[in-house]
């Protein structure tokens, strides 16, 4: 108590705020470790991959900048490889008559029937034929990926195989041969397995009358254009085939959308080559591409595109409806990805999805040769004094600028949709085929 009888006042003390402590440093990340590479491509892989050590790596880029001297070099490289592989050819050519007369001579000395020869050296063809398909497959792809990858600013394929990643199909067709082969509860297993075969064997077959060259190819028909739509046409049947038997909505809209596309403007197509049929007289590919040859005036190849308007207006509408036959952009609804997933590929996958583009690529590579021998002269060289380089070596590059131009469309167009598709066949490629060969009559008969 104090003097005055009152307790003394406590004042309470205020408290003191602590000191803020310094902001602790994060801690430092470990450098993010790089993710393990794929087991497949250290398994499959490493024997191709290796080559990136080769002294190409110094040409990895031939059309980035500053390296005009490098794309120069490889232009040249390819001239000189061109005439390097038809000096080997025309040395090699004659080793196709030796095989045939060996053949020929080892029925003939053990007695049996001739016909057995010829079965024999059909079968060798044949599997000529076939090898193309599977490495223009192969190729095409790649080709594509750096297409796609140079309009938009992509490097693309660039690490298997090293050189340009020439390898990367090649592991992506070994993987596909070990994914599992899947077929839905739902599907018609019969049918959705013989759907890729009913596509693919057409078109392997389909090259038989094309002509590589000056009296190159696998069979002489005389009525080789009518053999080639026809077994075109069948590739339709297994598109069907595969939309329905997979028990997918959007597979069997995929399939009636490709069965209605194709069906239409297989007509334009067919039509478009009439002017060139009435121009050479046959149906024979060799005879088309030799009625091609010769110059106006010594330099304009008489080729049919070169043929005032009804020439033009036949390669056009014919490159148009082969594009669309291939199902390519822009004119792939029946695979659209942002309406039908994948359209009839959807339930398919491993070696019978790729197989649907084995065949894709292989009616590109004969809508190429088609273009090639039907407008572009054949074999026939574009000037007389280059007549001296061997006739399949022009064919050849003629139909790979061709198909050159079939993947540059698809990565430059936006698709159609459905009933623009439809219009655009039945209102204008459609009448302007039927004007064009009323054109090319006219032109025979006047001129």
């Amino acid at each position: 108590m104090t003097a005055s009888g009152s307790e003394p006042s406590q004042t309470p003390l205020a408290s003191a705020a602590p000191a803020p402590k310094p902001a602790a440093k994060p801690a430092a990340k470990p450098a993010a470790k790089p993710l393990p590479e794929p087991v497949f491509n250290q398994r499959a892989g490493r024997l191709i991959r290796d080559t990136r050590y080769w002294p190409t790596e110094l040409w990895k880029d031939p059309w980035a900048s500053q390296s005009y001297r490098r794309g120069a070099a490889w232009l040249a490289g390819i001239i000189l490889g061109i005439f390097a592989t038809g000096w080997a050819v025309g040395e090699l050519a004659p080793w196709g008559d030796r095989i045939y007369e060996a053949i020929v001579s080892f029925v003939s000395a053990r007695g049996w029937p001739a016909v057995v020869g010829e079965a024999i050296w059909i079968v060798i063809k044949a599997l000529i034929v076939l090898h193309v398909i599977l490495i223009n497959g192969l190729w095409a792809i790649w080709w594509e990926r750096k297409i796609s990858a140079h309009i938009q600013s992509r490097v693309g394929p660039t690490y298997a195989g090293g050189f340009h990643g020439w390898a990367q199909t090649i592991l992506d067709g070994i993987k596909l041969l070990l994914k599992e082969d899947v077929t839905p509860t739902a599907a018609d297993k019969w049918v959705h397995a013989l759907a890729p075969a009913i596509v693919v064997v057409p078109v392997i077959i389909a090259f038989a009358p094309v002509s590589f060259g000056v009296e190159l190819s696998a069979a002489n028909l005389d009525v080789g254009v009518l053999y080639i739509f026809a077994l075109a046409g069948i590739s339709v049947i297994g598109i069907v085939m595969a939309g329905w038997a997979s028990g997918n909505k959007y597979s069997l809209l995929g399939g009636l959308r490709a069965s209605a596309q194709l069906v239409s403007y297989e007509l334009p197509r067919a039509f478009s080559v009439v002017p060139v049929l009435m121009f050479a007289g046959s149906l024979n590919l060799q005879i088309i591409a030799q009625a091609q040859s010769g110059y106006w005036w010594g330099v304009v190849p008489r080729w049919f595109l070169f043929y005032p308007v009804v020439g033009q207006v036949a390669f056009a509408i014919f490159l148009i409806a082969s594009i669309a036959e291939t199902n390519r952009t822009p004119f792939d609804i029946p695979e659209a990805e942002s309406e039908l997933v994948s359209g009839f590929h959807t339930e398919y996958s491993g070696m019978k999805w790729s197989i649907f583009f084995l065949a894709e690529y292989g009616y590109v590579l004969l809508a190429s040769f088609l273009l090639a021998a039907f407008f572009l002269g054949g074999g026939a060289a574009p000037l007389p004094w280059l007549s001296a380089i061997p006739s399949w070596i022009w064919m050849l590059s003629k139909a790979l600028f061709m198909m050159f131009v079939f993947l540059w469309v698809r990565w430059t167009f936006p698709r159609f949709r459905a009933d623009q598709l439809m219009d655009f066949n039945w209102k204008f490629l459609l009448p302007w085929s039927f004007a064009n060969i009323a054109l090319a009559g006219a032109y025979l008969l006047w001129i």
